[in-house]
């Protein structure tokens, strides 16, 4: 298969597009100028709003113009991931993409179709003029990536229909019905630093090549954390030792399951050649852990420079604050129907060291949102008994699933007589708009699919080909007879 057998090649066609405009998550703009562009220069009614959201109304078809009016939503921003030695600059250069057999794939970087993918199915209906469908409003919000913050700033009213799909979903045959909630708690560790200790020995060790993946759908799918994986070594060593720290850096985004990561501490200098012993045996047995999930682990220590460390009580602070901290799956769903739904897990998402602070983020979700305020308190609490400075943002509402939704119903009966099949009605948890839409437009009927995606907020993230046809014929059956 080359690119010009991708279909429906309308869809790939805009996919493309947007694969030249940068969009970082807050660095929409760009892509806000394209969506401004293209609705108006098709005499589309187009809105943006005070958040950087943007609405494209297009009127019926001739025929359809008593249907319900159908909102069609997407995010215009991306996770923004690379491989380590590849050199790219996501404010400046356009995807490059590539085919391998029925996937479509980036080139040493995350390929954006979360949710790019979604953005195009809906700017080619946008511009179609031979597809049956009522009045339509598509909606192309900013910054879901890193807090939602679109949706969130989005005013009631700035929607009109009372439908809505969500294009956000990874797994072609499932229609989503509910997600889960959702918070951030960052810890900073602030203190002055100190002089090397004399005689001391310096080490820097690191992590990478690990799976990653999103922390919502990939938690518990038995992946490594390479922050997590590093402070185990830390603490060991900690215990056995004693040591000083210099530097701990793991992980960029509060949604994405730390692929790699750096340390730099300090032991007594005869305690090295014990040290670098006791790495070779921590890292087989962490190979032997992760033997299914995390093929390509890359571990390697090497001497350092000496460097000013961490005063000596913030030091073992922190090593047990990492140690400590809940990471991954704390409880699943009790209901029997979804007993194999995630309920409440938590990400330890990254660590950045400064000159003169070390700043901790992680991130909680759950379907119940009585148990992600308890899993909040849980990971905060962690941070205040090592003498951090606690900060939790409000976060995001879980959307419940409603039993008597007409477009769930639709949904399900167009699927089946396309595919000769019923789809999965699902919960997922991860964090959708939807969630905060509900909050907003309490009426709002909702779903959410999409093709099938892998690796997402990843350099692995991919494309199933075919899926993107399936979800097209699916959609546009749903618009001519809703």
């Amino acid at each position: 298969m080359n690119k010009n057998e991708l279909k429906p090649a309308r869809v790939f066609e805009q996919f493309a597009k947007i694969n030249e405009i940068p969009r970082p998550s807050k660095h929409e703009e760009q892509m806000i100028e394209y969506l401004k562009s293209f609705g108006e220069s098709r005499g589309l009614e187009t809105l943006v709003d005070e958040t950087g959201n943007v609405i494209i109304r297009k009127p019926a078809t001739p025929g359809y113009e008593n249907k319900e009016t159908i909102i069609l939503q997407s995010h215009m921003d991306m996770v923004c991931e690379k491989l380590v030695d590849v050199d790219f600059d996501f404010n400046k250069d356009a995807i490059q993409t590539y085919i391998d057999g029925e996937w479509l794939c980036a080139k040493g970087t995350t390929l954006g179709a979360d949710d790019g993918i979604g953005c195009a199915i809906e700017l080619a209906i946008l511009d179609s003029d031979d597809i049956e469908h009522g009045p339509l409003e598509c909606v192309f919000t900013r910054d879901e990536e890193t807090g939602l913050t679109g949706a969130e700033g989005m005013k009631s009213g700035f929607m009109k229909g009372d439908m809505l799909i969500n294009l956000d979903s990874e797994d072609e045959g499932q229609i989503f019905v509910s997600c889960a909630g959702g918070r951030n708690t960052t810890a900073i560790f602030h203190f002055e630093r100190e002089a090397a200790p004399e005689g001391w020995f310096f080490v820097k060790a690191s992590l990478k090549g690990l799976t990653g993946g999103h922390s919502g759908d990939d938690i518990n799918k038995k992946r490594a954390n390479a922050l997590k994986v590093l402070a185990r070594f830390l603490y060991q060593t900690q215990e056995r030792y004693g040591l000083r720290l210099v530097s701990f850096n793991a992980g960029k985004l509060h949604n994405a399951i730390p692929r790699d990561g750096i340390i730099v501490f300090g032991v007594p200098f005869d305690k090295k050649e014990d040290v670098r012993v006791d790495w070779n045996v921590f890292t087989s047995l962490v190979e032997e852990e992760y033997h299914v999930t995390e093929k390509n682990m890359q571990f390697d220590m090497e001497s350092a420079d000496a460097a000013p460390v961490l005063p000596q009580d913030v030091s073992t602070r922190i090593v047990q604050a990492l140690q400590a901290v809940d990471n991954g799956v704390f409880a699943m769903c009790q209901d029997e129907e979804i007993s194999w739904l995630v309920e409440t897990s938590n990400n330890v998402a990254s660590v950045e060291t400064k000159e003169n602070e070390i700043k901790v983020v992680a991130s909680q979700r759950s379907n119940v949102m009585s148990a992600l305020d308890n899993q909040a308190a849980t990971i905060k609490a962690v941070f205040q008994l090592a003498g951090a400075e606690v900060v939790q943002g409000e976060g995001y509402p879980a959307w419940k699933m409603n039993p008597n939704s007409k477009m769930t119903a639709l949904a399900v009966e167009s699927y089946k007589k396309l595919f000769g099949k019923a789809p999965k009605v699902l919960g997922i948890h991860a964090g959708l708009e939807c969630g905060l839409f509900s909050e907003k437009y309490p009426n709002l009927d909702m779903v959410s699919f999409g093709p099938t995606l892998r690796g997402v907020h990843s350099p692995d993230e991919r494309l199933l080909i075919p899926t993107v046809q399936m979800v097209w014929d699916h959609l546009l059956d749903i618009l001519k007879n809703v």
